[in-house]
């Protein structure tokens, strides 16, 4: 297995329309030392994959202008490989977007960073 991702050096992409759910989320893994990029929607995370392809995507599935399933499949089509883990209440999501793992709603923040922890360094 190739070694873990720095957080310094990639940011986790967080993907949720929901702007409470996202700035938490956000705010909490900053706080925890990650650095931190966000998007409302599938289309404007494409968007930022462009500017800067990150270490980790947390995925929301149900999202308006592009959800879960179409962002997954776009970023396959572009031939972009990277961790994803789904935010859902039903984990049959997970495989369908070939997800590394999935949370479920609400977030479990020890949860969450364990998941992390198997993608990238997690900051000391």
């Amino acid at each position: 297995m190739p070694s873990k991702l720095g957080v310094q050096e990639l940011p986790i992409l967080i993907v949720e329309d929901d702007p409470g759910a996202r700035g938490a989320l956000a705010a909490g893994l900053e706080f925890s030392g990650f650095r931190v990029v966000t998007a409302g929607n599938g289309e404007e995370a494409l968007r930022e994959i462009e500017r800067e392809v990150p270490a980790l995507v947390l995925l929301d599935m149900n999202m308006p202008v592009l959800d879960g399933w179409g962002f997954a499949q776009r970023l396959a089509e572009r031939g972009y490989k990277l961790p994803i883990i789904v935010m859902t209440t039903d984990p049959t999501h997970a495989e369908q977007v070939g997800a590394l793992a999935w949370l479920p709603k609400p977030i479990d923040w020890r949860l969450l960073l364990s998941h992390i922890a198997e993608v990238v360094d997690v900051p000391s």
